[in-house]
């Protein structure tokens, strides 16, 4: 079964934000074949943490795959959420059938 992979990532600080969604970019190519970054409108994204209001603004990359190997996906994860300095970087997974 194909999954659709897609990864939520921060771009609220411009600075040094670009530059580390440019590699998740190429590191993902390389990796898969082929990436989709949604990077013209950064999405605003909203939750509360302790009683308080957090924003993010975040750009989604998308990639299909035929194999779901998890505990690449786990450490992957742990090494977006330390370059880009942040407790939780969201990877979700959908499986998907092409029409």
């Amino acid at each position: 079964m194909p999954y659709l992979v897609e990864i939520l990532l921060p771009v609220s600080h411009p600075r040094g934000s670009r530059p580390n969604v440019d590699l998740v970019r190429d590191e993902l190519a390389a990796k898969f074949g082929g990436v989709t970054l949604h990077v013209n409108s950064p999405a605003e994204g909203l939750w509360c943490d302790d009683g308080e209001i957090e924003r993010d603004r975040i750009v989604v990359a998308e990639l299909m795959t035929t194999e779901l190997d998890r505990a690449w996906w786990s450490s992957y994860r742990k090494k977006l959420e330390a370059r880009f300095r942040q407790e939780e970087i969201v990877i979700r997974v959908i499986e998907i059938e092409r029409l």
